[in-house]
């Protein structure tokens, strides 16, 4: 494509960056993609992902007409899905958040998540039930749990696979190892285009809007470290290495307002022994997440979080943050033989750090752990746990009592051989300061005048998440926000 057709660059080549793309080709606009990383390299966080999409639904019969349409009647018959009304999902979203999410963006989140379902299953994106990852099996059914219940076929890769077929096949072009460094406005401030550093160097692409959509900070070392605090240098990044906030920092050079939860973010507990950056091949399987029904220690061997406080879909993403805080950065997840089967699969790779020992004192000693005050943590525990009817897959109100902290669900008692111990650090997925945008996705100002020509969709929209992430709404909301986006800047390209 010619420089001069261009109506709507894309900046970045993730779930939300392809959403734009297809959106403002769909509104007729000439789109061009531009992607910092290489072809090889390509999908953002979005490729890291378990692909697990957060939307409304009135169940399983309702899912299976237009978002799980190659469901078999032998499946749906051994399914349990819980339906997510918009009232739960609004209900979630401002719990986990402390009441801080911006309500308009959680409305448009919320209120257009089921349409996108169906936009992208209509694009060819195909969706399955999350069998080994948000559900329990009782009773020869599968119980799904937690709200984030649905996946894109073949996870975060299929995901992305799935929407670069797209736009490749929308004949929209897709510039590879070219990176954002400006954005570029004429005398009236409005945007009208971006110069890039790519393999021939410095390049000013002319444009009638531009969509940004690279992700947040998390892989940037010195800006973790101003906007996160003390020590989130030495953080593994759970995604990918690209995502350093450049699209963020070249908006705020032109006077966008920074917005949302700037001293927080996604993190999670994650394999010790992950690279620095994410693995293209074991992807989010360094992710350790059932805990709910084990216990947590620092190397203290002391406990420092409810395990069971709520379901893992509200608590995995802060807990990596209380792992940071522990001595060297580290944490041992216990299991015995009553719950070491039910742990999800991402326990059974061959990369994993683990332990296992016949009694309590050896598996202290074979990690690591101060002995003498992990054998008197799992004694306080078990003597806490409270009597209940055990169920996984609900808040079961099997709790302890007399202890802190208390574990508030799932508690049972850590008392049957062998036992095993995963050893975690804390993996960062994604920041949750970023821009700000209006109901259209255009970015506004520090006087909240939206900049004619910039819009914003994916991690680098903030206001959505602060403190806390609500499983599965990340990329509900890089699809929502990038389609919004990409129908936004197609519309506003035609009347500039």
């Amino acid at each position: 494509m010619s420089t001069d057709q261009i109506d709507v660059i894309v900046v970045g080549a993730g779930n939300a960056a392809l959403c734009a793309a297809i959106s403002a080709h769909e509104a007729g606009a000439r789109v061009l993609v531009l992607e910092k990383a290489s072809e090889e390299e390509r999908g953002g966080n979005s490729l890291f992902t378990a692909g697990g999409f957060r939307f409304v639904h009135a169940g399983i019969d309702d899912v299976r007409k237009d978002v799980l349409v190659d469901l078999s009647d032998a499946e749906v018959s051994q399914i349990v899905l819980p339906p997510l009304p918009e009232d739960l999902y609004h209900h979630d979203l401002d719990h986990v958040t402390e009441g801080q999410t911006d309500p308009m963006l959680a409305d448009i989140l919320i209120g257009r998540s089921r349409e996108t379902m169906v936009w992208m299953r209509s694009h060819g994106v195909r969706f399955i039930p999350m069998f080994g990852r948000q559900s329990y099996k009782i009773d020869g059914k599968h119980h799904f749990y937690g709200g984030v219940n649905i996946e894109a076929v073949g996870g975060g890769w299929g995901l992305v696979d799935s929407l670069i077929k797209r736009v490749e096949k929308a004949g929209i072009e897709i510039r590879y190892g070219t990176a954002l460094r400006e954005l570029l406005q004429d005398r009236s401030g409005a945007v009208n285009g971006v110069r890039v550093m790519g393999p021939d160097g410095y390049e000013d692409i002319p444009a009638k809007a531009v969509v940004l959509a690279c992700g947040g900070f998390e892989a940037n070392q010195r800006m973790r470290s101003a906007y996160l605090g003390p020590g989130w240098e030495s953080c593994r990044v759970r995604g990918t290495r690209h995502n350093t906030g450049d699209g963020i920092q070249a908006a705020l050079d032109i006077g966008a307002q920074a917005y949302g939860g700037w001293s927080s973010a996604h993190a999670v507990q994650w394999d010790i022994s992950a690279p620095p950056f994410g693995d293209r091949v074991v992807l989010d399987n360094f992710q350790k997440h059932s805990y709910p029904i084990g216990i947590i220690v620092n190397l203290n061997g002391e406990r420092f979080v409810d395990e069971g406080a709520d379901f893992r879909n509200h608590t995995y993403a802060k807990y990596g943050r209380e792992v940071m805080k522990q001595p060297k950065r580290t944490a041992v997840q216990v299991f015995d033989a009553k719950t070491i089967d039910m742990v999800r699969d991402e326990y059974r790779i061959k990369q994993v750090t683990k332990f296992s020992a016949d009694t309590l004192e050896e598996l202290a000693d074979g990690l690591g752990i101060d002995k003498e005050n992990f054998i008197r943590t799992v004694n306080e525990f078990n003597a806490a746990c409270q009597p209940g009817e055990y169920n996984p897959a609900i808040l079961d109100g099997v709790k302890t009592s007399g202890i802190a902290p208390p574990k508030s669900n799932w508690a049972l008692p850590l008392d049957k051989g062998p036992y095993t111990g995963f050893v975690v650090t804390c993996g960062i997925t994604f920041t949750f300061g970023g821009l700000r945008i209006n109901e259209l996705g255009a970015v506004q100002d520090t006087t909240e005048s939206t900049i004619p020509g910039l819009y914003a969709a994916g991690e680098l929209v903030g206001g959505i998440f602060w403190e806390n992430y609500l499983g599965g709404a990340g990329l509900m909301s890089g699809s929502v926000f990038g389609r919004l986006a990409g129908a936004s800047a197609a519309a506003y390209s035609k009347r500039s």
